[in-house]
């Protein structure tokens, strides 16, 4: 007789054996060989090496639908020499004459335009890789694989590429030097796909048939690159990428003098091995990096930005992907924030097929006597299992190196973690899940200051769910990481969602279906603070188009005060229980006409019996291939009993990005936001003078909204160059 525990084992059993099953896309090989002859990466496919090389073509539709071939004809062909990577792929037109396109910007919008890109699984372990590719008007994209297929386009390395455009077909062509990608030396074997989007049939399709829930980028369903020979080996494979910068600022508010300040650094790139690589930084500076986008912020707890700075990025999911998206024992931005990194270190990659490895160790400084320097140290190790699965290891330390109690007060000596996760990826993708332990040593925090999460997720095409649950303890600290809900002191948390699909046959819809969405929170004696609930209902049109309905309702036990319009004036008392309901929508357009919009919005009740309607709305318009013109707005109008009576937050703002060329770009946006109280202007020049290598000149100011005076400006010249040996 089967006990609850015997279905359970066995259950789990079933899980492991689907995760051990097959290569899906096995028969799905294209080979590679030597080229015959010498190419020019011109987008002309008139090369005499092409016209022995293998040709893949027959692509699988994706969307709208995975059941047949597709109509946009694609041929690719591959070949290499002792330095470079070679592919030509020629993206004949369905409608003559016709491409979509936003912009020539590099790692361009996926969704918004016309593309080929190329995933490759150098490892053959279907977990990490690299991706390239190009939209039609050869706006370049180039990205770092991880956890399967997620693509992070912060990556960026040197390579070349060329597209040709006629009313036929566009051709791109590209040299992917070997230095550039990190891979396995001496297998015979990568894991590859080719992915086309054509918009103006509304089609994705791929070489290898990819099911229509998961991104073309998935690297559970590559085929295989079969190699003549072994990949050649890149030789000394150094990099030095200097700049020099110079940075002139002035604040208008204190009347001080303009400050000037020049600066000279870089950082190093070395390949200790074709698959491990080693990232020096010295005196780093990150000033072309793109200003974050003001957000409204509503929230009891802090917003999350994404890692832009490069030094930080090469095999960045081997630090960043550990734990979850609200539990993060590392998160760079932690570094260097407000004071200068000094230098740096990073060796990351593999060490063989089932071993990855990174270690960080970066020094700051400090702009005050009030501030400690800081060690930064990561050890992060990863160990293949089954076919698509891993288990995960992490230490991070954060040491004061001056620390002194008495002048450093309100910061600890150190802080430390330590912790370790499986992750399950089946074969298929269809199981996905992740099981973790996290614990912190801090000065005077003991007991109770560990972490455990685990979810497990089921997706087919017409059905998901998903189960999660959290515990995090009163004590746990993770001064390096990203745990905004740790607020909670202690807190237990489930969240069961689940999702259905209708797939129909009709001229405009593909499919529509309801979503559940849950999170109930627990303090540490069990008493529920939080819950939850929201209830979608979702129409995918076949030309991209969504349109999203849902009712939610929420319940919350405040566990400490809140001002509800983070204008930082009254607050609501802790132990207040708040309970309301709201509804909204979400409209998103197509993206192949030249005007495009998405809009949402949300209306009910708020804290303390108040009432809150939010619009939200961006609409764009594009000169393609040249011009992408965008104008955002947020605006909440809030209602509540006195003192705060009614309150409206505005944030609105353009965007304009102009590519001249693809090397030479020009973005700029202004933002109003009045729970700021501030006006932004950015402006950005870049002009990639070779590959890699650029210069950028960044123009700042912040004005106070009432009289538009200035507070602040900042002008920066930055030079950088890429040195290959």
């Amino acid at each position: 007789m089967l006990t609850k525990a015997n279905l359970t084992c066995l259950f789990f059993c079933l899980i492991v054996f689907k995760s051990v099953a097959q290569k899906p896309n096995e028969n799905y090989q294209y080979h590679i060989h030597s080229a015959v002859s010498d190419l020019k990466v011109d987008g002309v496919a008139d090369d005499i090496a092409w016209s022995s090389a293998e040709t893949a073509n027959n692509f699988f539709m994706i969307t709208p639908m995975d059941t047949s071939f597709s109509r946009a004809q694609t041929d690719v062909k591959m070949c290499y020499d002792k330095d470079n990577l070679y592919i030509l792929v020629i993206n004949y037109k369905p409608v003559k004459g016709s491409i979509v396109v936003e912009s020539l910007k590099r790692d361009f919008s996926f969704g918004k335009n016309d593309n080929f890109l190329l995933f490759m699984d150098t490892f053959d372990d279907r977990t990490n890789g690299f991706s390239f590719g190009a939209n039609a008007a050869g706006a370049p994209w180039d990205g770092q694989q991880g956890d399967g297929g997620t693509v992070d386009l912060s990556w960026d390395n040197k390579w070349v590429s060329a597209v040709k455009n006629d009313d036929d077909k566009w051709v791109w062509e590209a040299a992917i030097p070997f230095k550039s990608i990190r891979y396995k030396p001496g297998i015979t074997r990568w894991g590859i796909n080719f992915s086309r989007q054509d918009l103006t049939i509304s089609e994705k399709s791929a070489w290898a048939p990819v099911p229509r829930q998961f991104p073309s980028a998935s690297l559970a369903y590559t085929g295989v690159l079969v190699w003549d020979t072994p990949p050649p080996n890149p030789g000394p494979n150094i990099s030095v990428i200097p700049y020099a910068a110079t940075r002139l600022t002035k604040d208008y508010r204190t009347d001080s003098r303009p400050n000037y300040k020049p600066a000279i650094g870089g950082d190093v790139k070395i390949g200790l091995t074709p698959s491990l690589n080693l990232d020096l930084t010295v005196n780093p500076d990150f000033s072309q990096v793109d200003v974050d986008v003001q957000q409204t912020n509503l929230d009891r707890f802090e917003l999350f930005f994404p890692e832009r700075r490069q030094f930080f990025l090469e095999n960045a999911d081997l630090f960043a992907n550990f734990g979850y998206a609200s539990i993060r024992p590392f998160f760079s931005r932690r570094i260097g924030l407000g004071v200068p990194i000094q230098f740096g270190a990073r060796v990351s990659g593999k060490i063989n097929k089932n071993w990855r490895v990174g270690l960080l160790d970066v020094q700051t400084g400090s702009n005050d006597t009030l501030t400690p320097h800081n060690n930064y140290a990561v050890l992060a190790l990863q160990r293949q299992v089954l076919a698509r699965s891993n288990v995960r290891f992490i230490f991070v330390n954060k040491d004061a190196t001056n620390f002194a109690a008495e002048q450093h007060v309100g910061t600890n000596r150190y802080n430390r973690n330590v912790g370790a996760e499986f992750n399950l990826a089946s074969a298929k993708n269809l199981w996905t899940g992740k099981v973790m332990v996290l614990k912190s040593f801090t000065p005077g925090k003991t007991g109770n200051d560990f972490t455990h999460a685990a979810d497990l997720k089921f997706n087919k095409a017409n059905f998901f769910w998903q189960w999660q649950h959290e515990y995090v303890g009163a004590n746990y600290n993770a001064e390096v990481g990203y745990v905004p809900n740790a607020v909670r002191m202690g807190y237990y948390k489930i969240s069961p969602n689940v999702g259905y699909l209708f797939f129909i046959k009709s001229p405009k819809i593909i499919s529509h279906g309801p979503k559940l969405v849950s999170n109930v929170y627990w303090d540490k004696k069990f008493n529920v603070s939080d819950k939850e609930f929201t209830l979608s209902y979702n129409i995918n049109f076949i030309n991209r188009a969504t349109i999203s309905v849902w009712g939610g309702s929420y319940n919350i036990r405040l566990l400490r005060p809140f001002d509800p319009t983070n204008l930082g004036s009254f607050t609501l008392p802790t132990g207040g229980i708040h309970s309301w309901k709201a509804t909204g929508f979400d409209i998103v357009s197509g993206p192949q006409n030249r005007l495009t919009f998405l809009t949402s919005g949300i209306f009910g009740g708020y804290y303390q019996n108040g009432h809150r309607n939010n619009l939200r709305a961006e609409i764009g318009y594009r000169v393609q291939p040249y011009v992408a013109i965008t104008m955002a707005g947020n605006y909440n109008d809030i209602r509540l009993p006195e003192p705060w009576n009614r309150t409206q937050l505005w944030l609105v703002g353009p965007r304009v990005d102009v590519t001249f060329t693809n090397k030479l770009f020009f973005t700029t946006f202004m933002q109003y936001n009045n729970q700021a109280d501030n006006i932004n202007l950015n402006a950005r020049l870049q002009w990639r003078y070779k590959p890699a290598s650029d210069l950028f000149i960044v123009y700042t100011d912040n004005y106070l909204p009432e009289n538009f005076r200035v507070k602040n400006r900042a002008v920066v010249l930055k030079l950088t160059y890429w040195w290959n040996w």
